[in-house]
């Protein structure tokens, strides 16, 4: 397919927005349109970004329906609250990236519990990678759309980590425990004490505790439907001092089928069902036994870097991934959304290579 499409990023001088327009802005069947903020607009995107030197001299604009309307694909990367007004009020035939949390949740009950406000709605949502109970994945539910509603990047890594061995029967949906360590991109740009320099550098320290976050419902409705039944979770973000990855550790109790496996050559077994449900998979990788994920190894990657193995002693599995939290966490996964949504190769304008060391 040979077409060139327009694209307008709304939030654009955020750590996101810029994700977004680097990915773009190389993509071979998009061409970026406007550009908009809020407090940012009437500046030029190289005094927030210079590292996107091809758009160096784009000047910001208000962020507005007036001014997104008229191309191809917009991209929302605004905070929650603030995209369901505007994605009302823009063409059924544009397709819409919701970066934000304001329609990844189906349950209106669990959004006014940790949003506060009204349900605006659930869109598609966009993991293509998520495998159902059913054997399915959740590409499917993203062909031809025209909304698109993106995961969170905690969200993602837990995801890919665990889903696979709720599908295959591997692991109990009760007692799943998640830790993440996070760099502090993920919290985005805005100035917060807890996010300067010298409160993070030197220091790691857990956010969201308790249940808390606000992305243990998005988890554990993916989960769940991994599941095929509800599940339990209790999942803590860490903050490390790294600009941007993400590294979770998630443990789950093995069912009774493997535990009466323990006898040394249980993980062989549990491996199965990660190999199975990733084998195809271009952009969630499967590691040799005995690698484990790293950060560096997905940085400005679309990739997911996945390892299982079994705590014999515990009863326990163990699943690791690692993930670029702006890339295959947010703006990459976006990408991506609109490659299948439109028909185009899935791979296309996305890099498989992360920057290491």
């Amino acid at each position: 397919m040979c077409m060139v499409m327009t694209v307008a990023v709304a939030g654009a001088s955020g750590y996101a927005g810029g994700e977004l327009l680097r990915l773009f802005t190389a993509h071979p069947e998009f061409t970026v349109g406007a550009i908009t903020a809020n407090t940012s607009a009437g500046s030029t995107l190289g005094s927030h970004h210079p590292h996107l030197v091809q758009l160096a001299d784009k000047v910001i604009q208000p962020t507005t329906p007036e001014v997104l309307a008229g191309h191809d694909v917009v991209a929302l990367a605004l905070p929650h609250g603030a995209s369901g007004e505007i994605a009302g009020e823009l063409p059924a035939g544009t397709l819409v990236l919701d970066c934000g949390a304001d329609h990844r949740l189906a349950d209106p009950v669990a959004w006014k519990q940790f949003y506060g406000t009204e349900h605006p709605g659930s869109w598609p949502y966009g993991l293509p990678e998520l495998i159902r109970a059913d054997g399915g994945k959740q590409r499917q539910a993203l062909l031809n759309t025209r909304r698109v509603a993106v995961p969170g990047c905690n969200v993602t890594a837990v995801t890919l980590a665990l889903a696979p061995g709720l599908a295959a029967g591997v692991v109990e949906p009760e007692d799943i425990v998640a830790v993440l360590a996070n760099g502090p991109s993920g919290a985005g740009r805005s100035l917060k004490t807890p996010l300067l320099a010298s409160e993070i550098m030197g220091a790691a320290s857990p956010y969201g505790v308790g249940g808390g976050h606000r992305h243990v419902p998005e988890i554990e409705q993916n989960l769940a439907l991994a599941a095929g039944a509800p599940v339990s979770l209790s999942f803590t973000p860490t903050l490390v001092p790294m600009s941007r990855g993400i590294l979770a550790t998630v443990t789950a109790k093995l069912t009774s089928t493997f535990t009466g496996e323990l006898d040394g050559t249980a993980s062989a077994g549990v491996r199965n069902a990660w190999d199975d449900a990733y084998a195809d998979e271009p952009f969630v990788h499967l590691l040799p036994e005995g690698q484990w994920p790293t950060t560096a190894a997905t940085l400005g990657a679309n990739t997911a870097h996945v390892q299982v193995t079994v705590d014999e002693r515990a009863g326990r599995l163990v699943a690791v991934a690692a993930i670029d939290n702006l890339t295959k966490g947010t703006a990459g996964q976006a990408v991506q959304c609109a490659n299948i949504a439109f028909g185009l190769p899935e791979m296309s304008g996305l890099p498989m290579t992360g920057v290491a060391p």
